[in-house]
């Protein structure tokens, strides 16, 4: 089996983030909450998440996560078609998000990122 990267990316609306700031941990969305365990996706699979997930939404945030920065590594496991994903099964940390960078998806599926896409 290859190595599994070192960062993922966590798609966020912007408000929830932003919210979560001043206490340096994000617990997620509410779908993770339901979920019990922070969605993540690698550069390969964030495209498709936002298609399937995120279309016609705007004011989100893609974070870049590094997993090396984690007190609790991630756990990879079988979702879409099979592939490993990240699942964070704690508070995202603050202090790991290497970059946010702002995003909306179009009603088609198509993530619309001001420059380059972080996962590009």
């Amino acid at each position: 089996m290859n190595a599994q990267p070192w960062v993922a990316f966590k798609i966020v609306d912007r408000a929830e983030w932003e919210a979560a700031l001043p206490t340096g941990l994000y617990a997620g969305s509410a779908v993770d909450l339901a979920d019990g365990y922070i969605h993540l996706s690698t550069a390969e699979q964030v495209v498709e998440t936002l298609r399937r997930h995120y279309a016609g939404r705007s004011d989100l945030l893609a974070l870049t996560v590094d997993l090396t920065r984690l007190d609790e590594p991630p756990v990879w496991e079988e979702s879409r078609g099979g592939a490993l994903f990240p699942h964070l099964y704690a508070p995202l940390p603050a202090s790991a998000v290497t970059a946010a960078q702002a995003l909306s998806v179009s009603a088609d599926g198509t993530p619309v990122v001001e420059g380059t896409a972080p996962w590009a």
